[in-house]
């Protein structure tokens, strides 16, 4: 497993591609491409939001705004089928895509699954997993592939909307210096829940809070409704915790040129304060907002846990601290 769930990377090569770094490079290449096409044109065009986000926005002729995110599901890397069943895996699998729409306060509408897996694979049970996740969130898969394949891999893009008229969809880059930032709900139940898995003699969980923390691992749900919300409440910018909070904090600030002070980390009952810092695959939902009191009461209103306040945005660029101190590293990021 190599997740920031799981431990380290894979070895390679000696001087292994950073993840982001071969995301900037490749982003480089398609909008080069994407030129060609609109000779003069802006790139992306304004109102578009391309690679670097959660999701992409892409404006259509009609003037509505349509989200498309993409999300891969590895055994050995995401998902270790020694914990998870096939029906965990295809559950997981459309809810991490999902979790990308949920963090630009979008709506689903329809997926597309590919599947490449090793013979002998139970297709049924990742399917009813997939299905139970489709139903819970009101999203219909309508296509996909399958392929033969050493690993089981599950490739999952998601299309989702945003309606007309509204707040617009949520990026990294709307949070200003002075914003409060908030979190959708307490950290670390993922990664304690596979530590729970990994104790010889655990078991399923020997009480309510291990059954709870395993389950958190096994099915994340997608905080589609508090995107939602937070998006028509006048939230400023938002980014799932998939890569564990002070990782994606920085993501976040970085992405808007903000630093960030923050001041409590929620740790979810039966974890660590170190894993709710630094374990990924939560999908709970880091929101900035200038207006918190309409925040806190438009959750209220749509009869949803509370957010929870972490701290502020400033004015320090670069700047990223916990109780005045730098944040501890963290944050996963594939090597390749």
């Amino acid at each position: 497993m190599q997740n920031p769930n799981s431990g380290g990377a894979s070895g390679g090569r000696a001087a292994p591609v950073d993840e982001f770094d071969a995301i900037d490079r490749l982003r480089d290449r398609f909008e080069a491409v994407a030129r060609l096409r609109a000779p003069g044109g802006q790139v992306p065009p304004v109102g578009d939001t391309w690679i670097g986000d959660d999701a992409a926005v892409v404006g259509l002729p009609s003037g509505e705004q349509v989200l498309l995110a993409t999300d891969l599901v590895v055994a050995g890397v995401h998902v270790d089928p020694e914990f998870c069943s096939p029906e965990d895996i295809g559950y997981k699998s459309l809810m991490v895509a999902l979790s990308d729409l949920a963090a630009m306060g979008a709506r689903p509408e329809y997926a597309l699954v590919s599947v490449a897996a090793p013979p002998g694979t139970d297709l049924d049970r990742l399917g009813a997993g997939l299905a139970e996740a489709a139903g819970e969130t009101n999203c219909v898969v309508v296509g996909g592939d399958l392929a033969s394949s050493g690993v089981l891999v599950l490739s999952t893009a998601v299309f989702g909307l945003a309606e007309r008229g509204g707040h617009p969809p949520l990026l990294r880059t709307g949070a200003r210096a002075g914003h409060r930032l908030f979190v959708t709900g307490p950290l670390g139940r993922s990664a304690a829940g596979l530590r729970l898995l990994r104790a010889p003699g655990t078991g399923e969980g020997s009480s309510s809070t291990e059954t709870d923390l395993i389950r958190a691992h096994r099915r994340p749900a997608a905080r589609l409704a508090e995107g939602e919300t937070a998006r028509r409440a006048g939230a400023s910018a938002a980014i799932d915790v998939s890569d564990g909070l002070v990782g994606d904090v920085m993501h976040l600030a970085e992405s808007s040129g903000v630093g960030v002070a923050l001041e409590s980390v929620p740790v979810a009952v039966g974890a660590t304060r170190q894993e709710a810092l630094g374990g990924g695959e939560e999908y709970e939902l880091v929101l900035s907002t200038g207006a918190p009191d309409d925040l806190v009461a438009a959750f209220r209103s749509a009869d949803l846990a509370p957010p929870l306040a972490i701290g502020w945005c400033t004015d320090r660029p670069g700047r990223h601290t916990l109780d005045g101190e730098p944040l501890p590293p963290g944050g996963w990021r594939h090597r390749f």
